[in-house]
Parts: C-alpha cells; sequence; structure tokens
C-alpha cells in the first residue's frame, strides 16, 4: 500500500513539473498548452497514480503492457494512456523490426509507415537520448531537424508531427527547443521500485 506522504509527494511533483514546462514554453514564446506532459508511472502502485489523478493529471504512460494492463482497469477510465516501451507480441513482430532508426533513416520510416501500413497512423517523432536518460542541445536539434525533413517529404505541416523528446532530468530544454511531448517519470513519482531478483 503506498504511503499517504509517496501519494501527497507525487502530487506537490507534479504540480512543481507542469508548473517548470508552464515556464520553459512561456521562455521559448509557447503557449502552456502546446506541450503535453505524460506522467510515466512505470512501477508505481496504484493508490499513487491516483493521487497524480486526484490533483486533476490524467496523461500517464507506462513502459511494460502487463503493467498497464493491471492498472488501467483499476483507475478512471478518462485517464489517456501512452504506452511508452517496446511491444513484445509475436502479431507485432513487423513492427519490433523498426522499433527505433538513426536519424539519416527518419524519412523512409515515415514514408514507409504512410504509405506500407494502412493500420498505422504516423503522428510523430520521439527520442530517449542519452544513456543516463539526458540529452544536450545538439540531440534535441538532430530530432527537430528530423521533423522538418519528414513533414517536407509527407507535406504535413510540422504543427501535426508530434516531438517527443525530454525526460526527468532535461524535459525544460527539450520544451525549448520544440518538443511537444515530455515524458516525466522520477521527478513526478519518485525512483523506480523495481522486484529483487534472487
Amino acid at each position: 500500500m503506498a504511503s499517504v506522504a509517496a501519494a501527497e509527494g507525487a502530487a506537490a511533483a507534479l504540480r512543481s513539473v507542469l508548473s517548470r514546462a508552464h515556464q520553459a514554453a512561456a521562455r521559448a514564446g509557447r503557449a502552456p498548452g502546446s506541450v503535453r506532459v505524460v506522467a510515466v508511472s512505470k512501477t508505481k502502485p496504484v493508490a499513487v497514480i491516483r493521487s497524480v489523478y486526484d490533483a486533476g493529471h490524467r496523461c500517464f504512460g507506462e513502459n511494460y503492457v502487463q503493467e498497464l494492463i493491471d492498472k488501467a482497469p483499476q483507475l478512471p477510465e478518462d485517464i489517456e494512456w501512452h504506452f511508452i516501451g517496446n511491444l513484445q507480441s509475436n502479431k507485432a513482430r513487423a513492427l519490433l523490426a523498426k522499433f527505433g532508426v538513426d536519424p539519416s533513416g527518419c524519412v523512409a520510416l515515415a514514408i514507409h509507415v504512410k504509405l506500407n501500413c494502412p493500420n498505422l497512423v504516423f503522428s510523430g517523432l520521439m527520442t530517449i537520448g542519452m544513456l543516463d536518460y539526458s540529452s544536450t542541445p545538439e540531440n534535441f536539434k538532430t530530432l527537430s531537424n528530423c521533423r522538418k525533413e519528414v513533414c517536407k517529404e509527407l507535406e504535413i505541416p510540422e504543427e501535426q508531427c508530434e516531438l517527443s523528446m525530454g525526460m526527468s532530468a532535461d524535459f525544460e530544454q527539450a520544451i525549448e527547443m520544440g518538443s511537444t511531448n515530455v515524458r516525466v517519470g522520477s521527478t513526478i513519482f519518485g525512483a523506480r521500485e523495481y522486484p529483487k531478483k534472487n
């Protein structure tokens, strides 16, 4: 059972993250509503997620299918869930073969999705950044440039192409550099709690 302190701490942390995201958007000359904050709740109990929901947040992310399947039915139906992990299913083998590309392959992948994947809708680009989950301005600039190239080739306005970059360590910088979607977990929920292996 999640402690009251953990639940209250997560709600307070959410308010801080939202404030920081709005300030970063303002510094970049963008409206606060132009950035989606996905509260990444992996490994956290339902009670802590509920406290963030009760604080007014509706956008949550999970890395593991089983956690999403277990948690979603226990929480309100108006939550907007984002699955941000690797999908491990025999039915998704073809999709798994293209779960990431170098920047030089972005345009080709986007064209492939548009022309050859009728059940998928291309909606944007995402980067994780460095192995320590932080990024540099160059990483964000690279993805922003990829979006420009993809939008030009697909003949869509850049506003219709999400740019998902930035996590707990660097979401403000990512917003300032054009991110429309940031994934914030440990800053809201605290360090992840993985079960110990025997």
